[in-house]
């Protein structure tokens, strides 16, 4: 694998090594901060309520500013697809130091949420590629490459 291959060009099996080794290489070195924006993440938008598009204020206007009325994935109307989620485009689980970026975040719908589930980046695009190729180039044009670099530090 050629460290200089843009990350479009590189094989689909490179572009999986890299998730796993992005999204495994912080967990020895997680700092208290990490943890904390983890925690802040919950209480940002789950505060009073356990809605999936956000209980407090701040949390649904920020869906409201970043959201039209269809889902960005499957293009149904989110009343049809029973909702806006907000979604981590990097899974928490796998990345929580990016649990408060919210670069890595989307509202896409619960439907969609559920079937992304926890997979990294690639692997979903992989699934939308494989499953659903008329929508890959939506998918794709939302990829996390500020994330998803050698060069990340975080």
């Amino acid at each position: 694998m050629s460290d200089s291959a843009p990350l479009p060009q590189k094989p689909l099996k490179d572009l999986f090594a890299l998730a796993d080794h992005i999204g495994k290489k912080r967990y020895h070195r997680l700092t208290p901060e990490d943890f904390e924006d983890y925690r802040k993440y919950d209480y940002w938008r789950y505060i009073n309520g356990d809605s999936e598009c956000g209980s407090t204020p701040e949390s649904q206007r920020w869906v409201r500013d970043h959201s039209d009325s269809h889902c960005p994935i499957c293009t149904q109307r989110y009343t049809q697809a029973n909702g806006r989620s907000i979604d981590h485009k990097l899974p928490r689980s796998q990345y929580p130091w990016f649990s408060l970026d919210f670069r890595n975040f989307w509202v896409i719908c619960q439907l969609c949420n559920q079937e992304k589930g926890e997979m990294h980046w690639y692997e979903y695009e992989h699934y939308i590629y494989t499953k659903y190729p008329d929508r890959y180039p939506d998918v794709r044009s939302a990829r996390p490459v500020q994330f998803l670099s050698k060069n990340s530090n975080k």
